[in-house]
């Protein structure tokens, strides 16, 4: 069972949010989530789950490829409602796929290699055939990726918001490159923000912001944070163990 803890926000009554953070190509832990996800609800059923997956699912990890078959596929848990969110490194994605020379080479800098690999490219192959070897289905979901997502108390972003400017005024690319001024920040955003984008060793819970990146890729746990009415707990998964349930610390 998870330890649930108080949280800094609610939900409204039946409805129960799971957010997973920054995947980067590692398959393996997001399928062990997707299952402990799939235990807890037959365990602690409820009416209306929602699944959201916070952005970042390619680049430096093995399995980019594999990562967003399962996405586009759905998650393997019956009557979850499923939300994909845009992060960075998609984003970055899409631009070096589309013939920008500049975000081709940030890609590669950022972590594009793996990706290309994972679909049988070799990263130093001409760019312009780049995109002729990733499925169209890839593309396409990548580009319907929403920013932003709301549920009760809560904002679900990639990276962050920009203080001070309302949720609904915030500009893309903070939300999907913000860290410091937000990070750092204590004031009220206008909803508890749940992020990734920044690694951190364990959740980090706040009473304005939520961060759930605890670097799956270089070797940290794959993080799932649970939210329902007022209370907050987690799931975690490596490729190695056991999904586990902990408490916040």
């Amino acid at each position: 069972m998870i330890e649930l803890a108080p949280a800094p926000a609610t939900l409204p009554a039946g409805r129960r949010v799971y957010a997973i953070g920054d995947i980067h190509g590692c398959a393996e832990q997001l399928d062990a989530l997707h299952t402990a996800i799939a235990r807890d609800l037959a365990a602690r059923p409820v009416e209306r789950p929602v699944l959201i997956h916070v952005g970042d699912y390619v680049d430096r990890g093995p399995n980019t490829a594999g990562v967003l078959d399962r996405l586009i596929a759905g998650a393997p848990i019956v009557g979850i409602e499923t939300v994909n969110l845009l992060g960075n490194h998609e984003f970055t994605m899409l631009e070096a796929l589309s013939g920008e020379r500049a975000a081709a080479t940030d890609w590669l800098f950022a972590g594009g290699r793996p990706s290309l690999q994972s679909y049988g490219i070799d990263p130093d192959s001409p760019r312009e055939t780049w995109p002729d070897a990733v499925p169209a289905a890839h593309i396409a979901f990548l580009k319907t990726l929403p920013t932003m997502h709301r549920e009760g108390g809560y904002a679900f972003v990639h990276a962050g918001v920009r203080p001070n400017v309302p949720l609904h005024q915030q500009a893309k690319d903070d939300l999907l490159r913000m860290r410091s001024a937000f990070l750092y920040s204590e004031i009220d955003f206008g909803a508890v923000v749940v992020h990734g984008h920044t690694p951190v060793k364990h959740a980090v819970v706040r009473h304005n912001r939520i961060a759930i990146d605890t670097g799956a890729v270089f070797g940290g746990p794959l993080t799932c944070l649970v939210l329902e009415d007022a209370v907050m707990g987690f799931l975690t998964a490596d490729p190695v163990h056991e999904p586990v349930s902990i408490l916040h610390r």
